[in-house]
């Protein structure tokens, strides 16, 4: 099955419904965002949850201490870097890496040949946002991107597009998170239910 993430998980509810759901990772943004979420918060939160459940932090160009120093006391064992990090900058730190490649046109597929030993993150540029634009980028560019590798795709999904998007792109996993929300911050579980049942039913479709 397609591999699952809710990004911007703000509180406990919402953490709880999502894991509910058999998602396979849980994002936490600690970057400048509406869904930015302080670490006593998302600490709370993660002590409650399924120990399987992925729970993943969300960093923009931040210190690599303060980084090891949020993951640690949240309990994170993955980390997403969707700033302009380097590939030094990934290696780091002794955790699995998801790094975000902005994509603005096809030119921007060689980042990913950057950042060989890391999970890779597509998602639509925006000239003053990192991230949670929730506009969609041409998918025509990652089915290009296959070619360097294969990626957890973002940008703009939700349970009216995110079927189509799988059967088209295939790619490893998706990473949702505006398009499940009632209002920024805040998720919605029929939502979220609409958007695992259509990925379920993309994959028995796309085999």
């Amino acid at each position: 099955m397609t591999w699952i993430k809710i990004c911007g998980i703000t509180n406990i509810e919402d953490g709880l419904k999502a894991a509910s759901l058999g998602v396979d990772a849980l994002g936490f943004i600690f970057a400048h965002s509406l869904r930015r979420v302080k670490p006593d918060i998302a600490r709370e939160i993660i002590r409650i949850l399924p120990t399987p459940l992925l729970k993943v932090g969300v960093f923009v160009n931040e210190d690599p201490e303060e980084v090891l120093r949020v993951t640690e006391y949240c309990g994170l064992n993955i980390l997403q870097f969707h700033g302009e990090e380097s590939p030094e900058y990934c290696q780091k730190f002794p955790f699995p890496i998801i790094k975000a490649i902005r994509i603005r046109d096809i030119e921007s597929l060689k980042e990913m040949a950057k950042y060989p030993h890391v999970s890779i993150l597509l998602d639509t540029y925006h000239p003053m946002k990192f991230g949670g634009t929730g506009s969609s980028f041409p998918w025509e560019v990652a089915l290009k991107a296959k070619e360097e590798g294969n990626f957890i795709l973002s940008g703009g999904l939700n349970p009216g597009n995110i079927g189509e998007a799988i059967k088209k792109v295939r790619p490893f996993g998706v990473d949702v998170c505006s398009g499940v929300e009632s209002v920024p911050g805040k998720k919605d579980l029929s939502k979220m239910i609409e958007l695992v049942k259509e990925v379920k039913e993309a994959d028995e479709t796309a085999g």
